[in-house]
């Protein structure tokens, strides 16, 4: 099963990514990884990466491109793969139907995570997250037992500098423009491969909306 996961920040992508790659049995492919394990390794593609980074840059879309080749040449994708955080616009989509193509690929499933604005900017700013232990909570669905303190590990829980409403607007707004399009774009290509799953509900109803949809297609 070859599976794009689509769908703005907060929309739910890691809960769903998380069963996707358990019942399939398909490595997660987030390129926010391939990122932060390049530039640990200090490779040569990290090495590229980390300049720009290091400029307040973005990172160009033929390096991200060449990340993603390089990951897609490894044994452990030859049954499929979960494609999380990419492709961000077009050209990268284009870029990745090309590699597909070189090696006798197709996709079989665009999922596409859609929810309201307000309940996005509700799930990221209410956000904590412990700074020892990593676990995440939030101040209303899932608050800890004492305040600010993770019940896990007894760690100080904070929210992140990036999870205030004013950011999570900026990044919505770049979402919208920037990777949104790819799911057309897609679409006009095979719109048979395209699910829209609202994504306002539980992670269980999520999951089993895509769950029911695509046993059709294993």
């Amino acid at each position: 099963m070859r599976i794009i996961l689509m769908g703005p920040p907060g929309s739910g992508k890691g809960s769903q990514a998380k069963f996707l790659v358990e019942t399939y049995h398909i490595p997660h492919i987030s390129t926010g990884d391939i990122f932060r394990e390049n530039l640990k390794n200090d490779t040569e593609i990290g090495k590229i990466a980390k300049n720009y980074i290091e400029q307040g840059l973005l990172v160009p879309d033929h390096v991200t491109d060449e990340i993603v080749k390089q990951r897609l040449d490894k044994p452990d994708v030859e049954n499929g793969f979960l494609l999380d955080g990419y492709p961000r616009n077009v050209a990268q989509a284009k870029a990745l139907l090309e590699m597909l193509q070189e090696r006798g690929w197709q996709l079989d499933a665009v999922l596409n995570i859609i929810s309201d604005d307000e309940i996005i900017i509700e799930r990221i700013a209410g956000r904590r997250v412990c700074k020892k232990c990593g676990k995440i909570y939030h101040v209303i669905n899932h608050p800890t037992e004492i305040e600010n303190l993770c019940d896990v590990c007894g760690g100080e829980v904070y929210q992140r500098t990036d999870d205030n409403e004013e950011t999570v607007k900026e990044r919505l707004k770049v979402y919208y423009k920037e990777t949104e399009p790819v799911i057309d774009y897609l679409r006009n290509i095979d719109s048979s491969i395209v699910l829209d799953i609202l994504g306002n509900g539980t992670i269980d109803e999520v999951t089993k909306k895509i769950k029911a949809w695509l046993g059709d297609k294993k």
